[in-house]
């Protein structure tokens, strides 16, 4: 009996493992995908293209702060093309958001050190706003 628990226990424990992975890259993409939404909307109610991508970048950051999750490292891209159709003209903002979120503390052999995680949003810019 001990033998046959001597040979499963780690098996069990690296099954385990890859859970906690899937679960935490699982968190980790709502997460990502919630702070994009957020800085879309948050960029396409600015009246200029500066502003747009300055409060993207910190909404993102803010919600991103607020989920809890810990980024090795963060890229958000803010396009704001949509700024530059004339009035009366659809335009659209977009936030990309790139998340490498670290695994290295699970301390299991053979699983990635780090998971990267992006997401993108578009929102709408009000077509008929003074820009």
């Amino acid at each position: 009996m001990s033998v046959e628990l001597a040979l499963l226990a780690p098996a069990l424990l690296l099954l385990l493992s890859f859970a906690v992975v899937a679960g935490r890259s699982q968190v980790a993409e709502a997460a990502v995908a919630e702070a994009a939404r957020a800085a879309a909307r948050e960029a396409s109610l600015s009246r200029d293209p500066a502003i747009a991508t300055a409060s993207a970048t910190a909404q993102a950051e803010r919600t991103l702060a607020a989920q809890d999750l810990r980024c090795e490292r963060t890229a958000i891209d803010v396009d704001t093309a949509g700024f530059q159709a004339p009035p009366g003209q659809p335009g659209d903002v977009t936030v990309s958001i790139t998340c490498v979120v670290g695994m290295a503390d699970l301390l299991a052999p053979g699983l990635p050190g780090s998971v990267s995680v992006d997401a993108t949003f578009t929102s709408p810019v009000d077509a008929y706003r003074e820009r």
